[in-house]
């Protein structure tokens, strides 16, 4: 039996790996610190907030107190907790450095201090970009250069584990991983802004020419992903998690949801990209399916369409969240 400390636990693949976790480790317990900023919704967890393996601490990973005490009590600590919208973090990058490279530091600290397992959750977007003609794939010695401030701060909270593991010998391994998709996210990123601009008649808005190329990972794998790094992955050691599917451009995968939804083309709506736009990313995970037996499950295709159906079928969870009602939840549950 294992207590692990989440971080980031009420956003989306915060609330997928609980919900992975308490299926597939019955006896373990969680703790789940959240500050529940915009993007942390307890809805996303109200069918386990009973569960008396799982505990949520309402607290801000930037509090050297409440981080001490969890970490102390803990066995390991899975940190998903991050501002990750990169528009957002265009528009201001100042909270993207408190909670990415701050809130690192701070729960590196803990973790030293009470010699705890570690793994830190990032992403592919650290390394930057790849050109669309080029046949590479990031890999785990790929340099980073990013290309935003979201991506930037990432970078930062990597370089400083790496840092923490060969400074202190911590106990930490790395993941960066390809673009989520699945339940439970935030209807302002790409597939479920498209799914519910739909459900309510409206345009999908598509930065650009469209032509900017993705590898998707469904969250579930990713949570498998993680769990197999916890297993068996080599202390020190960044696995690189991407998904089953070959690389698809934004383009391709709004049609592919017209297409489930029995819309029309012209539903479709390109608009004034953004600055710094990334034009392709893609993931060899070889490394993880060697080492670990890493292995994606869910085909794009199929899980494409189940997690449209998701939100066909959850629309007052995507329509509290717009409203902003969901804010609500915590106080009717909580206070």
């Amino acid at each position: 039996m294992a207590k692990l400390l989440v971080t980031g636990g009420a956003g989306f693949i915060g609330s997928n790996f609980i919900h992975y976790w308490l299926k597939t480790h019955l006896q373990d317990e969680i703790i789940n610190l959240d500050k529940l900023t915009y993007a942390g919704n307890l809805e996303n967890l109200k069918d386990i907030e009973k569960n008396p393996n799982y505990k949520l601490v309402v607290g801000d990973i930037t509090n050297v107190d409440i981080v001490g005490s969890l970490v102390k009590d803990c066995d390991a600590v899975v940190h998903l907790a991050a501002e990750s919208h990169v528009d957002r973090s265009i528009m201001d990058a100042a909270e993207f450095i408190r909670t990415n490279v701050l809130g690192t530091q701070i729960l590196l600290d803990a973790v030293k201090q009470y010699d705890k397992r570690f793994h830190h959750v990032s992403t592919d977007e650290v390394f930057g970009a790849l050109t669309l003609e080029s046949k590479n794939k990031f890999n785990e010695n790929t340099p980073y250069h990013p290309t935003s401030p979201y991506a930037a701060s990432k970078a930062a909270s990597d370089h400083l584990v790496r840092a923490f593991i060969y400074t202190h010998k911590i106990a930490a391994t790395i993941s960066n991983c390809s673009n989520n998709f699945g339940p439970y996210q935030f209807p302002e990123k790409f597939i479920p802004l498209a799914v519910t601009n739909l459900l309510v008649g409206k345009k999908i808005p598509v930065y650009g020419d469209g032509l900017y190329v993705r590898d998707w990972l469904f969250v579930e794998d990713h949570c498998r992903g993680i769990d197999l790094i916890l297993e068996k992955g080599r202390i020190g050691e960044t696995y690189c998690l991407g998904g089953m599917t070959s690389e698809i451009n934004n383009l391709e995968v709004i049609k592919k949801i017209l297409k489930i939804l029995g819309e029309s083309e012209d539903k479709i709506e390109l608009v004034k990209d953004r600055p710094g736009h990334d034009r392709r990313y893609a993931i060899n995970w070889s490394k993880a399916k060697q080492e670990l037996g890493y292995q994606p499950q869910f085909d794009f295709d199929r899980y494409l369409e189940k997690t449209v159906q998701w939100y066909q079928q959850n629309k007052n969870w995507w329509q509290n969240i717009k409203s902003g009602s969901y804010k609500d939840y915590y106080e009717k549950q909580y206070q």
